[in-house]
């Protein structure tokens, strides 16, 4: 029974990801194999049993097109393998974080050039430099001084970072925000993106968006070639 709202809408679970097998309901389809040769258009009972017979799925990878293009493929490989470069690409993904160095008006140079050396490390790590001059007593009268000591840091810092919040009074604080310049950091941590694994001899050969252009290329090329015939020259 089809559930429907007040409205009339459809409300059952739509599936994820693309159509695969009995759940792809046309009356026929155009259909490219394993390998990426097309078989031509079948009815849809032909190419269930074309992917079944070479103990495969069918994927419908261009619902859009007229008729729908399929292909077959390991439909659960497909999906192992996505998942796990969805997960390698969370693993790899840099969460870029404000770290905080907190200073005194009266700093002097040996405890600047410390503090200095961790804004410099949260910079190279890919993360901002939150900086904080702390006013205490009647210092907060005397804001000039707090921004001479972040524009010198800034000045310092220029190189590697840019100034995403100016310095800015907020209490008794002088509050600034560096960030690391676009470009001079790319991989965050310092780390290589792994390299694209080759896949071996019965593994899925192409993504679907490579098995989608695969596809609306050979429609393009049958209807040029041979328009009105459905199946592969031979």
């Amino acid at each position: 029974m089809v559930l429907r709202s007040r409205g009339g809408r459809d409300t059952r679970p739509q599936p994820k990801g693309p159509r695969a097998n009995e759940e792809i309901r046309v009356p026929q389809v155009r259909v490219i194999d394993e390998d990426g040769e097309q078989l031509g258009v079948l009815p849809i009972e032909e190419a269930l049993a074309a992917a079944d017979g070479r103990g495969f799925d069918l994927v419908e990878v261009s619902p859009n097109a007229d008729p729908p293009v399929c292909k077959i493929m390991d439909y659960g490989r497909y999906k192992y393998v996505q998942q796990k470069k969805a997960h390698d690409a969370r693993k790899r993904q840099k969460v870029v974080e404000v770290k905080e160095v907190k200073m005194r008006v009266k700093i002097d140079d040996h405890d600047y050039d410390f503090k200095k050396r961790h804004a410099e490390r949260f910079l190279h790590d890919g993360n901002k430099a939150k900086v904080t001059i702390m006013f205490r007593g009647r210092e907060v009268t005397h804001p000039d001084l707090g921004r001479k000591l972040l524009d010198r840091l800034s000045n310092e810092l220029m190189e590697i970072a840019d100034i995403e919040q100016a310095p800015k009074l907020e209490g008794r604080n002088m509050v600034m925000i560096l960030a690391p310049k676009p470009g001079k950091f790319p991989s965050g941590s310092g780390e290589k993106p792994p390299k694209e694994e080759v896949p071996q001899d019965g593994e899925l050969k192409a993504p679907m968006a490579e098995a989608l252009e695969k596809a609306q290329a050979s429609v393009e090329d049958s209807a040029s070639d041979s328009p009105g015939v459905d199946t592969p020259e031979s």
